[in-house]
């Protein structure tokens, strides 16, 4: 039997990990909205211990990577993960050295989130770094243009000449999505067309 908790204060993601992960009958889940549910639950777990924690990065209570060392100390969790939909590069070194076993964008498809969690609970180390922006980048688009994190992993694939199809399938995401980003993108930089917004990106130093 896999006992894992995932905590998160969106509910629709909660049900929806339920519902996916739920799916195997060896498997048994719970689920808190908030940092200080989860910690409770992992307190006052008997048997089966936590086979793995994936905690929100930002949800209420967490205060980012102290959620992360305080839910390390705890005995019950045998294995501890972050996950996050605003999380960079750095953020999730920096989760691994202090002994997380993953860092999990919420952007991955549900099949890809299933199989970062079984493999995490199998021993495996899962971290997807190289589809993480760097806290300097998010910080130079933010300042130069308001864009999100996922904005600015659109802009960086339109500079790479990406079409949107193609960006679609590197971010896995529909189509109409990346349309809805670029038009976003362009609004934000005060781009006229994909090229434009490509040279701003590289004069302004972003990519």
């Amino acid at each position: 039997m896999m006992h894992i908790l995932i905590a998160d204060d969106h509910e629709l993601l909660r049900d929806m990990f339920v519902l996916y992960l739920g799916r195997d009958p060896e498997t048994r889940i719970s689920t808190a909205a908030s940092f200080d549910a989860a910690r409770a639950l992992v307190a006052h777990a008997t048997r089966p211990k936590f086979d793995l924690v994936l905690l929100d990065v930002f949800m209420p209570g967490m205060d980012g990577l102290r959620g992360l060392g305080a839910m390390l100390q705890m005995e019950n969790a045998l294995r501890v993960a972050l996950m996050s939909g605003q999380g960079t590069r750095d953020m999730a070194e920096q989760a691994l050295a202090l002994g997380a076993v993953g860092f999990v964008p919420k952007s991955l498809s549900a099949e890809a989130f299933e199989d970062a969690v079984r493999r995490m609970v199998g021993g495996e180390v899962v971290a997807e770094l190289a589809d993480l922006p760097c806290d300097t980048q998010i910080g130079g688009v933010r300042d130069s243009f308001g864009l999100s994190p996922r904005e600015m992993q659109v802009l960086g694939l339109l500079t790479q000449g990406r079409t949107n199809k193609e960006i679609a399938l590197a971010l896995d995401i529909r189509e109409p999505t990346v349309k809805l980003h670029v038009k976003t993108v362009y609004r934000k930089m005060g781009a006229s067309n994909r090229t434009h917004a490509a040279m701003m990106a590289k004069e302004t130093g972003l990519f």
